[in-house]
């Protein structure tokens, strides 16, 4: 797949596809999560520092993907209550997708049927965009950063504690696909 560079809406195109990039993490800092966000705050010197950090080490080549612009599924995943932008389960949607599945995001997915169809299965899907560490060996579990991810629940972390793991997979995760996209490069 061998992207090409347009401008405006066709920035990243290939054969009939337009594609948008979307930051894949999250550190949900925004106003609607005050109130959990002054809690991590207390717990640390310099909290602007952390999320600084934090933006740094994710807005990477291991921190991003391309998804399909029509039928957005980077719009459903932001939207969706049981979703909240989280990576893991959107990659649990898209697992469930492959197996013919339900989930939250399944009818936007199904709209991108001709996208998913690309990579044959899920494993295709996860060693195309090299998301490994983000599945179980044998590619049947995705494996949650926090939760069981139950898709009928708020995902949202819900402690100090809860949202501080929350992070620390997450770097934890970009730091590996970074590398396993450097070293395919190297190849």
């Amino acid at each position: 797949m061998n992207l090409s560079m347009g401008k405006g809406y066709d920035y990243l195109s290939w054969k009939n596809f337009r594609f948008g990039s979307d930051s894949i993490l999250a550190s949900f800092r925004y106003s609607r999560y005050r109130k959990l966000l002054e809690e991590v705050s207390k717990t640390m010197p310099n909290y602007q520092s952390f999320i600084e950090d934090f933006i740094h080490r994710t807005y990477t080549i291991g921190g991003s993907i391309i998804f399909p612009k029509e039928n957005s599924i980077n719009r459903a995943r932001g939207v969706n209550p049981f979703i909240k932008d989280r990576w893991d389960l959107t990659l649990e949607c898209i697992r469930r997708y492959y197996k013919n599945d339900s989930s939250p995001l399944y009818e936007t997915l199904v709209k991108n049927k001709e996208f998913f169809d690309l990579f044959i299965d899920f494993k295709g899907y996860v060693d195309f965009f090299y998301l490994q560490d983000c599945v179980s060996t044998d590619y049947q579990s995705v494996i949650f950063w926090i939760g069981d991810g139950d898709l009928s629940k708020n995902p949202m972390p819900k402690t100090v504690d809860e949202y501080l793991l929350w992070i620390e997979k997450q770097l934890d995760f970009v730091s590996k696909r970074n590398k396993r996209i450097e070293l395919e490069i190297q190849l």
